[in-house]
Formats: C-alpha cells, structure tokens, sequence
C-alpha cells in the first residue's frame, strides 16, 4: 500500500506492527507539541490585557490614595487624573478598588464616582436620564464638568435636556473667576430664565456688593448679574401665575364634572340633593376597589388599566346608588324642596358614616404609571399628567351632555320635562321615570368626578363635603339648567379660588368667593345665562 503527499511516497507495506505503532506514536507527539505551541501563543498573547488591567488598578488605588490624603493640590490633581480618562471601564475598576476601602476613603471618592456616572449619563438614551445627569453636574460645582455639558448640549436633539445642559454649562462658568466668564454666563442664565439659577446668582451678587475693594472692577459683573436676576424674577411670576391658573382649570374641571350633573338634577326636578357630594365620594371609593381587585386577582404587567376600568364602575355605581336613594327617598318628596333638603342631607350622613366604617378613615389610590410624571411647556411651567386628564375627561364629559341633551330622544324628553313637566305629561312622556333616569345620570357623573379627584387627593368619607358648596354655587351662578353657564361658572370658580389661596388661604378664600357670588345673585338672580320661556320666572 502506497500513501502519497506532498509529492513524497511513503511505503508502509511489509513494515511490522511495531513500526507502525512508532509512525502513529510520532504523528501524536507532532501533533500534540503544534497544540501546547499555539496555546503557549494565545497565553502570551492574552497576558498583556491582564497585566494593563493589574497596571490600571494599581495606578487607581494610587489615585485613591491620594484622594483620602490631606494635601488640597494632591487631591485636585487625583480628581483631574481620574475624571480625565474616566469611562466605563475606569468607573468598574474603581468600584472594584473601593471594595476593601474603609469608611473615610470611600466617603473622599463617593463625588468623583457619582461625577464619572454622570457623565456617562450624559451619553444615555433615556432622555429623563440625560436631563437629571445635566442637573447635577451644573450643581456638582466641578469646573471640569463644564465641557462635557456645553459637548453634549451641541448633538442634544431634545430641547428640555438641551436646556439643562447649557443650564449647568453656564452655572459652573458662573463660578468661575473670570470677569468675563461670568458677565457670559449671567447674560445666558438670563436668556435661559433659569429659576434654578437664582439662588447663585443673589449670592454672587451679594459677594461683589460686599467686596468694597473691588467695586469699579466688578462693575459690570454686577450689572450683568443685577440684569438676570431681574429678567428671572419677572419671569417667575409670569411662571407662578400660568401655573395657578392651570391649577385653577384642574379644579373648575373636577368642579365641572360634579356641577353637571347637579345642574340637571335641580334644573330638571328642583331638587336640592345635598347627598351629591357624597355621591362624588361613592365613586372615589369605587375606584379604590376596582385597584384593590387589579391588586389581588389580575396579573401585575396590566395594573396600570385598572384606572380605565375604574371609570365606567365608578359611573355605574354612583348611578346605582342615586337611583336608589331617588326611588326609595326623593320620589315621595317632589314639591316639597325644604324636607328633601333635610333628607338628602341626612342620606349624606348615612353614607359618610357607612364609608368610615367599611373603609376607615382614610385610603389612597396608586396614580398609574402612565399619568405620573408631566410636560414642561415654557421654563419653569410644568404642567402633570393627573391634571391634564382631569381636564381631558371634563371636555369629554361635556362632549358626551351635549350629545345625549341636544341630539337624542332622551335629551329631548329631559328639556321638554325641564321646560313644562304637565304638558310633557299630556303628551305622553313619563315623566317620572325621566325623573329617575336624570337622577341616575347626574348621580353618575358625580361618581366620575370622585373617580378624577382621586389623581390629585386622599379618597376619605368627607370627601364630597369639601366640593359640594363649591358646586351649588357653581350652579346657581351659571344658571340653573344652562349647560354653557355651568361651564364658565365652574372654571371661573376654580380659577379664582387658587388665586385667592395665596394670599387668603384656602377657608377665608371660599368665603370671599362666596361673598362675590351673593353679590352677583343680587344683580342678577338667574345667574349668567337666564332661562328663558314661560317658566323663566
């Protein structure tokens, strides 16, 4: 037999066992010395990493050495050595380095580590990530982080984290000794309308205005300062009064909501429901249950719709409960609106006292994930996700009244009973179960009121009393039974009540607004949209 390769022939027929078990013996050993050879390489080859890794952590501890050391230039140096070439890599080992560290070393090296992390921060793609990054290195107060701002700022596509990029950039050049950094920072913090940038700039103004020796070259530093504090501060009250005035529409919206169904209720039957309130409470605790039960039964990843769900239970439960409380009380009071008074109130002490006892005092509901947080509109105004769906919700609640009133049979039926309830009789319209169904509806809406409130307060049994006087007059000055004057009633309300707040506080505010709207009545007692008819008196 003949084996060829290479070009060379090898013979192996006529050779012995023993020969051929010394071929294979050195075709082994061959073998086996290529092998350990190119392991010996790829050992040689792998072992300078980990000898630059073994250089670099003992050139960290070094760095942590002379951090924990009492020499303020050693120190400063260090701190230079470490941010300048700090990465990934450098913030891993130097975690590493701290595991055996004591209290004092780790304590000097906490700044630096959270200095490095945000600068890596800046780099995130998570935009709240970059923007918290941002506030914290122009609050850091190491002059180093400033070109790391002002080079992310540049690519920054986001304008909010591009803000508090050049923010912070411009607060540590503030800091800075150079008359002419800091009358640049001033003129841009001044641009900018930075209210966070206020506290420093009193404080250096402060320092120039001390400094006698040095007035007529701080001259106009101090002007610049002088000018930015002042464009801030016009600012921010333009700020504080776009901010109220959004709180004051959150509130007419709740307001809103409750009045609507108060308003068909008293403009329909000329019932005084002082139960009302508490009706807006049996909705805020319907929707405490319905979080409850996505808490014990559903999977945790679909929490955040338990809020969705919670607003046709609330809707529905609160209607159930007028419903009742119309057929089993209000029903045998019709014309006669001061025992239905005292009977509707003392149903609200009933269900006030049944909610202390199911629910205690006092319960909160979990906002979901996707209200928390809010949009920045203008610097300084931010407006949250709960308040912007409270007032979504009113616009569709009003949307939805307006359809069912002006565009169905049954809102036909309602104003023709609001209108003249004896002739709607003679022709045929029951009257009594419009009756019972407008309860039932207003009641409803009552509850979706106590649904939204519960995004911006405590769900507790005397929830609905802190709303229900503000609803009556609600009512009464937008005209009883008049969609369009319930609405401006309703934001006029809630806006002049958080403005009042400030400066009168929450109860002597309510009792000016009352004091107005008493004042108006006697001007004009059918509020601001009269009604207009046979029956307008």
């Amino acid at each position: 037999m003949n084996t060829e390769h290479g070009g060379c022939s090898v013979t192996i027929t006529g050779l012995g066992i023993r020969q051929g078990f010394a071929v294979l013996a050195v075709v082994v050993l061959v073998a086996w010395g290529m092998t350990a050879r190119a392991a010996g390489l790829d050992e040689v080859t792998s072992s300078p990493p980990a000898a630059a890794d073994a250089a670099e952590m003992e050139h960290i501890n070094r760095l942590i050495g002379q951090l924990a050391g009492e020499d303020a230039d050693v120190r400063q140096q260090a701190v230079h050595a470490l941010v300048d070439t700090g990465d990934a890599a450098t913030l891993s080992r130097l975690e590493r380095a701290l595991d055996d560290a004591d209290r004092a070393t780790r304590v000097a090296v906490k700044p630096i580590k959270t200095l490095l992390k945000n600068k890596l921060n800046l780099a995130s793609g998570d935009e709240a990530v970059r923007r918290a990054a941002a506030g914290d290195l122009g609050t850091s107060g190491q002059p180093v982080a400033r070109a790391w701002l002002e080079t992310a700022a540049v690519k920054e596509p986001q304008y909010w984290v591009r803000y508090a990029m050049e923010e912070g950039a411009a607060l540590l050049r503030l800091a800075e000794e150079d008359p002419a950094a800091r009358i640049a920072a001033a003129e841009k913090l001044g641009e900018l309308k930075s209210q966070n940038a206020l506290p420093a700039l009193k404080e250096l103004a402060q320092q120039l205005s001390g400094n006698a020796g040095a007035l007529e070259s701080n001259g106009p530093v101090r002007l610049a300062v002088t000018k930015a504090i002042e464009r801030i501060e016009l600012w921010s009250t333009w700020a504080g009064v776009f901010e109220t005035l959004f709180r004051g529409v959150s509130l007419g919206s709740i307001l809103l909501i409750m009045s609507l169904g108060l308003a068909i209720v008293f403009g329909l039957m000329g019932v005084i429901n002082m139960a009302h309130g508490e009706l807006m409470m049996v909705g805020a605790y319907a929707t405490f249950m319905t979080q409850e039960l996505f808490k014990a039964y559903l999977p945790p990843s679909i929490f955040d719709a338990y809020f969705l769900a919670s607003l046709p239970v609330a809707f529905l439960v609160a209607g159930a409960c007028g419903l009742f409380i119309e057929a089993t009380v209000i029903r045998f009071l019709y014309g006669r609106p001061l025992e239905t008074m005292l009977a509707t109130w003392g149903v609200s002490l009933v269900l006030i006292q049944l909610a202390r006892v199911l629910f205690g005092d006092v319960t909160a509901v979990t906002a979901p994930a996707w209200l928390s947080g809010g949009v920045q509109v203008l610097a300084g105004v931010y407006f949250p996700y709960n308040r912007l769906f409270i007032i979504a919700l009113s616009i569709v609640c009003v949307i939805g009244i307006y359809l069912a009133l002006f565009r169905s049979s049954l809102g036909l039926r309602v104003r023709a009973v609001t209108q003249n309830r004896n002739m709607s009789a003679c022709l045929g319209i029951p009257t009594r179960k419009v009756d019972a169904y407008t309860f039932a509806f207003g009641s409803g809406l009552a509850g979706l009121a106590g649904c939204a409130l519960t995004l911006v307060g405590n769900v507790e049994p005397g929830l609905g009393q802190n709303y229900i006087v503000d609803s009556f007059m609600v009512v009464v000055t937008g005209g009883v039974g008049k969609l369009a004057g319930t609405i401006v009633a309703a934001l006029g309300i809630g806006s002049l009540n958080k403005f009042l707040e400030p400066s009168f506080g929450a109860v002597y505010g309510k009792v000016f607004i009352l004091g107005l709207v008493i004042l108006f009545l006697q001007r004009r007692p059918s509020g601001l949209f009269a009604i207009k008819g046979r029956h307008a008196d």
